[in-house]
């Protein structure tokens, strides 16, 4: 079973929002006198950019979701405008029955 980009990247971006969710947890909680100096930082550092790459996922998921209704609108408003040309019978065109 294949997954489509949408599927993916809402996927992609769960995992990456549940990562930071739980670093944040531990490192409130389990970790918090356990982590110091440079630890410290590059812990916090790694929970951030967690969370700004859930962040940019979540606002390429907005632009993909935006160019696909403003996609689906247009079909929309052409299929809903389609004037069809009326077909004609050659045959009657000379005359001929």
């Amino acid at each position: 079973m294949t997954m489509d980009a949408t599927a993916r990247r809402r996927w992609f971006g769960a995992v990456v929002l549940l990562s930071a969710l739980a670093m944040l947890i531990l490192g409130d909680t389990i970790l918090k006198g356990r982590l110091i100096g440079l630890g410290y930082l590059l812990y916090w550092l790694g929970c951030f950019t967690l969370t700004a790459l859930a962040m940019g996922v979540a606002f390429l998921d907005v632009r993909a979701l935006q160019e696909r209704a403003r996609k689906e609108q247009r079909e929309l408003i052409e299929k809903t405008f389609q004037i069809e040309k009326p077909q004609r019978n050659r045959g009657m065109k000379d005359g001929n029955s």
